[in-house]
């Protein structure tokens, strides 16, 4: 009996047809990473799991599974080793070279003086500081990090509840997602070989009017409830004059990679490159201590090692989606719906926002863009669609960009939504004061300020397509 149900289980294995099984891969990877398995890892196994799994059934087990190792062992290499992803580590190392000289600290001391009379204007210092740090740190979780110790203890200092300043440091670390350099729209770019010049400009004003929503949530919060964050007054024109100069550095470092990457004058890993070197040079004039330029090399090193090793887990599971065709079906599926594209547009975005209950932002974007962007892209009415013809609006260079920039502010989302967060949980750890309930609670209007932000981009598409219509 055991033997028959053997077989059974065997020639049930050996007929699958390659759809069934990158469903099944699928729903196993997805069942890991709820469970706890790291995202990295989960879509390594499954990927590896599946590649032995369809080349068993063409060649055999023995060469199924040497084609699978081999696989293994050179996808991660062959793609993490292209020079466009060296802008990750570079982009990084600005940020935490800029929080070690201080130049942070200054940041946020000027967004205090010109905008902290507002209701709850430390938090809207905190949000454009966030902001304008997030113009020189491509990393969100960085961002968070570095203000959970420079902003809240000022938010505290003047009576703010603590899950409010919580909240107001993870909603406004997520601002490093979209604003360049953002090192998840150059894994974007990476994924759906799009000019990563072009989508780090795409992200500039999204950014910039995602900021000014969240600065508008804090203030209305503020007013509402006076007892969320008073303002603070007391700062002279000439203090306020005073202190511009200390944040001129950051500002010369985002245009001098500005004027490298759309003037023409180098590679968009050049001037990250030039500004890392900037931005030490700067760092060593203010006095930075070798113990801090160690400490900004190791956490620089952490991150990138942490999203180095979800791309190449990822990169695994996405060769065997491209053999299971699944991309291709979903995309077929999808265009075969009886709705509208719009309506089929917010349901994908509704998915994203479920996964990003259990998934990081990079692992999300990595493990969903091969089958939703094709998808999306056939909605709009093709590659070749000019934007007269397109159901979007927008033509299908366009459209990348444009989806782009809204899938990419769908994974800021994932980034304070329980129970993953990863940007409430930095915050709660370097803030041993507050707990993770704090900051969840403290992040939830940002959720409708992201829900109205997105309405807008999706809306207008002009605000993402302008800058890149200056340059293409």
């Amino acid at each position: 009996m055991i033997d028959s149900l053997l077989s059974n289980i065997s020639q049930w294995f050996a007929t699958m047809d390659s759809i069934n099984i990158g469903l099944i891969v699928s729903g196993c990877m997805l069942f890991m990473v709820i469970i706890g398995v790291r995202v990295a890892f989960a879509a390594a196994t499954a990927g590896f799991l599946g590649l032995l799994w369809i080349f068993s059934i063409k060649l055999g087990f023995d060469k199924g599974l040497l084609v699978a190792m081999k696989m293994a062992g050179t996808i991660p290499h062959s793609k993490v080793t292209t020079l466009s992803l060296s802008l990750i580590p570079t982009f990084i190392l600005i940020g935490y070279l800029a929080y070690y000289a201080g130049l942070t600290q200054a940041l946020f001391t000027a967004a205090k003086r010109w905008v902290g009379w507002l209701p709850g204007g430390l938090g809207v210092a905190t949000v454009f500081s966030t902001a304008g740090f997030a113009a020189v740190s491509g990393a969100s979780v960085a961002t968070a990090a570095v203000f959970a110790r420079i902003a809240i203890p000022e938010m505290l200092k003047e009576g703010y509840q603590k899950s409010f300043a919580a909240g107001v440091v993870a909603a406004g670390g997520t601002l490093a997602s979209l604003i360049p350099p953002s090192a998840i729209l150059v894994i974007y770019a990476i994924i759906v070989e799009q000019d990563v010049g072009v989508l780090l400009m795409a992200g500039f004003l999204p950014g910039i009017v995602s900021a000014f929503i969240y600065a508008g949530l804090v203030v209305l919060l503020a007013t509402v409830n006076k007892d969320l964050g008073p303002p603070v007054r007391g700062f002279s024109w000439k203090q306020r004059f005073e202190s511009i100069p200390g944040t001129l550095p950051i500002f010369f470092v985002v245009g001098i990679i500005i004027v490298c990457i759309y003037g023409g004058v180098g590679t968009p890993t050049e001037a990250g490159a030039l500004g890392a070197f900037v931005i030490l040079i700067m760092a060593i004039y203010k006095g930075m201590r070798l113990a801090n330029l160690k400490d900004a090399l190791i956490e620089s090193a952490k991150l990138t090692v942490m999203i180095f090793t979800i791309i190449w887990g990822v990169l695994l599971y996405v060769r065997f989606l491209g053999f299971a065709d699944l991309p291709t079906a979903f995309s077929d599926w999808i265009t075969g719906l009886d709705q509208t594209p719009m309506i089929t547009l917010v349901c994908i975005l509704m998915a994203y926002a479920v996964l990003g209950m259990f998934m990081d932002a990079i692992g999300m974007l990595l493990l969903t863009l091969p089958i939703t962007y094709p998808a999306v892209i056939a909605l709009n009415g093709g590659e070749d669609v000019t934007a007269a013809d397109s159901a979007f609006g927008v033509s299908g260079v366009g459209c990348a960009i444009w989806f782009g920039i809204i899938a990419v502010k769908m994974c800021e989302l994932c980034l304070i939504t329980p129970p993953i967060g990863l940007n409430c949980f930095v915050v709660a750890g370097v803030r041993k004061d507050i707990s993770v309930q704090d900051v969840f609670k403290g992040v939830t209007p940002f959720f409708a300020a992201d829900v109205f932000t997105i309405a807008v981009l999706i809306a207008f598409p002009s605000i993402v397509l302008w800058l890149p219509s200056l340059i293409g």
